[in-house]
This record gives C-alpha cells, sequence and structure tokens, in this order.
C-alpha cells in the first residue's frame, strides 16, 4: 500500500481557472511545465497549475491523498507507462515516483491539494 495523489473534483470552482478533465480517483503525477506557465501558475495553458492524469492524460486543478493497494514498483510501473505512452522518456519513472510518494507521505490521507508552479498546498483537510 502506498500514499499517492489521485484526480478528484472536490473543491473545483474554489479557484475561477480550476479545471478537472481527469477520471475521477485515477493516479496523477506533475508534469514539467510549458514556457507559458513557467513562472505563471496561472498562464495560458494551465500545467503550472494542473496535475496530469497517468491513464486519461487529462489534467486537473485538484488531486486527493489517498492510500491505494500498489506497492513501489506497481507505482513506478504505472508512471513509466504512462510516460512511454506520451512520448516522455521514462528513465526517471523510479525519481519521479520517490519525489511523489515523499510528496504525498507528508500530506494528510483524504487532503485535497492544488498545485501552483513548484508548490503543492493543502485546499482541504479531509472532513
Amino acid at each position: 500500500m502506498v500514499k499517492v495523489l489521485v484526480a478528484t473534483a472536490r473543491t473545483q470552482g474554489a479557484r475561477p481557472d480550476d479545471y478537472h478533465r481527469c477520471v475521477e480517483g485515477e493516479l496523477v503525477w506533475i508534469a514539467p511545465m510549458c514556457a507559458k506557465d513557467r513562472h505563471d501558475p496561472d498562464g495560458g495553458c494551465g500545467c503550472g497549475r494542473g496535475f496530469a492524469g497517468l491513464n486519461s492524460h487529462g489534467a486537473t486543478t485538484t488531486a486527493m491523498v489517498r492510500t491505494v493497494p500498489l506497492d513501489r514498483a506497481d507505482y513506478i510501473e504505472a508512471i513509466r507507462s504512462s510516460l512511454d505512452w506520451q512520448g516522455f522518456d521514462s528513465v526517471l519513472s523510479p525519481e519521479i515516483a520517490d519525489a511523489l510518494l515523499e510528496l504525498s507521505g507528508e500530506l494528510p490521507e483524504g487532503a485535497v491539494v492544488e498545485h501552483r508552479l513548484e508548490y503543492v498546498q493543502v485546499r482541504e483537510r479531509a472532513p
């Protein structure tokens, strides 16, 4: 079991530029930011404030911290296969997984978080 970030529609609308184009509950990661958003999370693309879905390849501005029935190797494989499918270099999949596991491990279970450039912050604590 690992604690990870998954897509959620909870708290959507708290910011006027929120969006949710992921499958509810799918694993998400923080993809590299494009030039438009690199210095402005509210930039034209949206990647400076979004989490990317590993399966749908959609994106959302909100994610939830959840413990899921995977181990680290399964999580790395989910990231690797998603990156491969999208044309990214997947060689860093273990490092990406470990960074996300460390981030999720520091957050409370059930919390809804948002991503603003280099920062992830709690939007809503678990009820």
